[in-house]
């Protein structure tokens, strides 16, 4: 259904030295660059990085990427906080959502929740 997201980021080149630390492990990189804005994908740019149009705080953003295996989202937990990034959750069943769903979660620079999930068993 989506063909591609935008978030805004207080600074564009530190956010995607980040993201593309984390997207690594999961297959993503970094696609193109468009004036200030930067995609990234596995092939095309689904995911944009914004300049903020305004001062102040960013509203918070929830992202899950998927990752291929439950390695791949072990590995992005571990590029994440190697990056910098607050763990919020270390890699881990949530059978609450359901049986197979694997996941991990991490804030990103600009204090986003982002998530690296595998529903595969």
């Amino acid at each position: 259904m989506l063909d591609h997201i935008a978030i805004q980021v207080r600074d564009v080149v530190a956010s995607a030295r980040f993201y593309e630390a984390v997207l690594a492990p999961l297959g993503g990189k970094r696609t193109k660059e468009f004036g200030e804005n930067i995609g990234f994908g596995t092939t095309g740019h689904v995911f944009w990085l914004v300049p903020a149009a305004e001062e102040g705080p960013v509203r918070e953003v929830h992202l899950a990427f998927a990752g291929p295996d439950r390695a791949a989202v072990d590995a992005f937990h571990a590029a994440a906080v190697a990056a910098g990034a607050e763990s919020l959750h270390a890699p881990r069943l949530w059978p609450a959502y359901h049986e197979s769903y694997y996941g991990a979660f991490v804030r990103d620079p600009d204090g986003n929740n982002i998530e690296a999930v595998c529903h595969t068993p």
